[in-house]
């Protein structure tokens, strides 16, 4: 598995607060997790440029405050307003605990309530059924990117981090071993069709990423998301379509067969079956 390089949150001259971002990042041993954080603060800090504000001198709990109902009018989802929050908390309190502040300004800022109920709009199986044609048609890359998030419900990062070296075989079945989120190590059995795809795409390559583009360079998450936007179009779907609309499709077309929550919760690798039973109040709507 490859580790991703954790950028600088901000550009121009580093003080203080762009390296305490960069520790607090640093901390976190998932790449995903850094990632994610590192944009976050990224994101606050040129909000606190714009607003002449110094992120640690000058920040109280108000702008905090203004930043989420920003953040609100320009009509992000609650879900998505809530994790810029508990980024912008952690950044704070681990601030705090060396001793860079006295007390943290994000503290006890409100963060907007997140329903419990799944707001993804997945695939139905019409659908799905049109997205895999298409992807088959395609073939290469297109078609293993496709097969992994749609028939084995992997992450886009957990697909696009994942080497040939981790392919092997299993009581029989074809697996690849994968680091999930968490930085929880995983051993995924493969569809058939899945080991298929990845035999095509990968041709005689041996080593280095399992879905590679044309020059060897690892495929990232956002050549994938233009990947599953290209095949949704081809295939006549009209709603927003991601990588984790396959992912949440492949959950629930498990849980429309029949299987109990307990296998699909193992299948989708959720930590808490509350997350799998939102997916499966999701298929009433």
């Amino acid at each position: 598995m490859t580790t991703s390089t954790l950028i600088l949150p901000v550009t121009g001259e580093q003080d203080l607060a762009s390296w305490a971002a960069v520790a607090f990042a640093a901390s976190y041993s998932s790449p995903g997790t850094r990632q994610a954080y590192a944009t976050q603060l990224r994101l606050w800090f040129d909000w606190c440029e714009k607003h002449h504000l110094e992120p640690l001198a000058d920040v109280r709990r108000p702008h905090v405050e203004l930043y989420a109902r920003d953040l609100e009018t320009r009509g992000l989802a609650p879900a998505t307003v809530a994790f810029k929050l508990v980024a912008l908390t952690g950044f704070y309190r681990y601030c705090v605990e060396e001793q860079l502040l006295e007390h943290s300004p994000a503290v006890h800022v409100r963060r907007p309530k997140v329903s419990q109920e799944s707001t993804r709009l997945g695939l139905d199986r019409s659908e799905l059924g049109a997205f895999l044609v298409q992807a088959g048609l395609s073939g290469g890359n297109d078609h293993a990117l496709a097969c992994l998030l749609a028939l084995n419900a992997l992450r886009v990062s957990e697909a696009c981090t994942a080497d040939l070296t981790e392919l092997a075989v299993a009581n029989g079945h074809r697996v690849v071993r994968i680091v999930g989120k968490g930085n929880q190590p995983a051993l995924i059995p493969l569809a058939p069709r899945t080991s298929r795809a990845i035999d095509a795409a990968v041709g005689e390559r041996t080593d280095g990423p399992l879905l590679a583009r044309g020059n060897g360079s690892r495929l990232d998450r956002h050549a994938a998301g233009r990947i599953v936007r290209r095949l949704a179009t081809r295939a006549g779907i009209d709603k927003p379509t991601s990588p984790h609309s396959l992912r949440h499709a492949a959950i629930t077309a498990a849980l429309d067969a029949g299987c109990s929550l307990r296998d699909v919760q193992d299948f989708a690798r959720h930590a808490d079956p509350r997350q799998t039973r939102r997916y499966d109040r999701a298929r009433a709507h």
